[in-house]
């Protein structure tokens, strides 16, 4: 069995050494060239790019490669990976599919479920057309489209491995589709982020697709060989905003960007977790400025040290959060440094639920009582009344102050 894997991009990039990996330029019809094999050649899409992103070579090569028995894509940064977070070689690839159908993306665990995550970042209208397109033309699908578009999960990046035969029919499928979605939604006066939306919807409609057909899917884990470049930009900026201790204008700043690029807070963006960070070093200090006139920007104001306070707090937290807590956690928690707000703030952040919230609050309160951190302790039991009024044991802490 041969493998052929497409890496799509759309800029010169450092390639893999292993000869299965080859780069397919997107959009070529529309860009300079990069000197990379195009999409622009034989039965293409290339200069509609701006609407479909990596799928304009997804189309390619289902209408114009025909060499290899198993193909697939990956990107530029991103990479299928085994265990030890190694490129996967042909090897890898074939024993998995001598297995399994399809191999992809781990499925991205999102906060909301899909339907409202997608309305809350793009036009609604257009996933809404889309399922009006499955139930007209694949009535056999639209039930479970209806019913996992309100599940909290989805792939990321129509990343995905399998033999030529079902690579053709998935294409065959999603086309379809989208071609006459296309026909159906206004996206001309759409920004050129948003422009973009059949590469978003495809990434479910993988989901979709693997489930209806129930096929047997190897979920692999995605490497990252480079930060997002509109990620690194962002965190230049912010850390300027912060050393200077301007908050008002980080803020300002980071809701703009996230207007145009909301894509850069999702896993596969943001890497390191630091503009989830930064956005949490922000509310932070606006709600310390507000209960104590002073905030932790006045005391660290350099992007790695806040990052690294704040990646302690929130390990410290959530290590309360399921009772795994050390005395090392304290010691972290009670750092003069750290506001009450800070980590009501974080708890606030890592539980799902007002009980969980009160849990952690009130463990940490109970660790803090012991400490030379009394002021602390007092308001993080009244944070925990607050999320759940009947909490006994908060009830008598509260009365012994």
């Amino acid at each position: 069995m041969s493998v052929q894997i497409f890496t799509m991009t759309h800029k010169k990039f450092d390639e893999p050494g292993d000869k299965i990996y080859v780069p397919l330029h997107v959009g070529k019809a529309a860009s300079t060239d990069l000197g990379y094999m195009g999409d622009d050649k034989g039965d293409n899409i290339s200069k509609m790019n701006c609407y479909y992103g990596e799928l304009t070579g997804m189309y390619w090569i289902w209408k114009n490669y025909k060499t290899s028995d198993y193909v697939g894509i990956c990107h530029y940064r991103r990479y299928l990976i085994n265990a030890e977070e190694k490129l996967m070689s042909e090897q890898e690839y074939t024993d998995i599919l001598k297995e399994y159908d399809v191999i992809t993306t781990k499925k991205l665990e999102i906060h909301a479920p899909y339907y409202d995550g997608y309305a809350e970042n793009h036009n609604i209208r257009d996933l809404d057309v889309t399922g009006e397109v499955i139930k007209e033309k694949y009535p056999e699908y639209y039930d479970d489209f209806e019913r996992m578009v309100h599940v909290n999960e989805t792939y990321f990046g129509n990343i995905m491995v399998t033999s030529k035969e079902l690579y053709d029919e998935y294409c065959q499928w999603l086309f379809d589709i989208l071609f006459e979605v296309q026909k159906r939604v206004d996206i001309e006066s759409y920004d050129d982020y948003h422009k973009r939306v059949f590469g978003f919807i495809s990434e479910f409609l993988l989901l979709v697709w693997t489930q209806v057909r129930k096929l047997k899917v190897y979920e692999c884990k995605v490497g990252m060989t480079a930060e997002k470049y509109e990620t690194r930009e962002m965190k230049k900026a912010l850390a300027i905003f912060f050393k200077a201790k301007d908050i008002k204008g980080a803020k300002t700043f980071f809701m703009e960007c996230i207007k145009k690029r909301p894509d850069v807070l999702m896993e596969a963006s943001d890497i390191t977790g630091e503009l989830k960070q930064s956005m949490q070093v922000i509310t932070t200090c606006e709600n310390e400025e507000l209960n104590v006139g002073n905030s932790i920007i006045n005391d660290i104001n350099d992007f790695t040290e806040l990052m690294t306070f704040f990646r302690d707090l929130n390990q410290a937290v959530d290590r309360y959060r399921i009772g795994k807590n050390t005395l090392e956690d304290m010691k972290i928690l009670e750092n003069p440094l750290l506001s009450a707000t800070a980590i009501e703030i974080s708890v606030m952040l890592l539980c799902i639920g007002t009980k969980s919230a009160a849990d952690t609050l009130l463990a940490i309160a109970e660790d803090m009582q012991k400490q030379p951190c009394h002021d602390k302790a007092v308001r993080l039991l009244k944070r925990c009344l607050d999320y759940d009024s009947t909490n006994e044991k908060a009830i008598i802490l509260t009365n012994q102050q």
